[in-house]
């Protein structure tokens, strides 16, 4: 009796309500003094008690003689009503707290520290691509991505990757930055930029020794703020492809005159 006292409660009822109706279920109808008398409810409080039962359609008045007598609901049917009304309010509830989820989201930026999680986050989101995905980042993190990025091109994703130095990798989409290592002294470390579907975006430092700093988001801000980061370094190595010589030419050995965005000595 402990144990379906304490079930009933887990389901909403008051620990007298849980007695008086498995009283009534042992013996019905019954009238509140025979009920208050099986289930050691006082008598002071079980006319309350049946009232609340009532209330809640556990229990019905009983057509039966002078006295008022209680029957209780059947356990069947008790049962699939409060599973239809639990099943209801949980779907509601995924509804309306999802909604809630995703407004949030929206304004929310969350930090990243682990380098495993960030690998792991950027290999989710290439699954979850539909349509696009702009990647800027060097060649350790291109090696742990590529297969999942192998799969999204399959699923005919668009996909342009700027990648930092000579890229080992059979993938075609690929601009390759060809000055690793000043960008690597700019950043402090490799840098990994993730853009899906034009809707979320992970970015992130990996330093020496796995230290990383890192952010994830689908503020839209932040999104199209480093989607044109990456489109605009396409840009650049889409020149750079058809006009190297002439760029070093003109601005030095890693373009460092152009690079320099305090200085344009053109005006000089």
């Amino acid at each position: 009796m402990k144990q379906l006292i304490q079930k009933l409660t887990t389901l909403g009822f008051s620990e007298y309500e849980a007695k008086a109706y498995l009283a009534l279920l042992r013996s019905h109808p019954a009238t509140a003094y025979e009920v208050s008398r099986a289930s050691g409810i006082p008598t002071s409080k079980i006319y309350q008690v049946l009232d609340r039962l009532v209330e809640r359609g556990m229990v019905a008045p009983a057509a039966s003689g002078k006295a008022r007598r209680f029957m209780p609901l059947d356990p069947d049917e008790f049962l699939g009503r409060y599973k239809n009304t639990v099943e209801q309010t949980v779907d509601a509830l995924r509804h309306d707290l999802s909604h809630l989820s995703e407004e949030a989201k929206q304004s929310s930026i969350w930090n990243i520290t682990d380098g495993g999680y960030l690998i792991d986050k950027a290999i989710a989101m290439i699954d979850e691509a539909k349509t696009t995905l702009m990647l800027s980042l060097c060649k350790e993190e291109l090696a742990l991505l590529e297969p999942a990025l192998a799969k999204a091109l399959k699923r005919k994703v668009r996909v342009a990757i700027v990648h930092f130095g000579v890229p080992e990798s059979k993938l075609r989409q690929i601009y390759a930055h060809p000055i690793e290592e000043t960008i690597y002294e700019e950043k402090g470390g490799r840098g990994i930029v993730v853009v899906r579907d034009s809707a979320e975006v992970l970015t992130g430092t990996i330093m020496d020794g796995g230290r990383v700093e890192g952010a994830w988001s689908t503020n839209q801000g932040f999104v199209t703020l480093a989607e044109d980061y990456i489109k605009h370094d396409v840009y650049i190595m889409k020149i750079v492809r058809r006009f190297d010589a002439e760029l070093v030419r003109k601005f030095g050995p890693h373009y460092a005159k152009l690079r320099d965005i305090f200085v344009d000595e053109e005006e000089q």
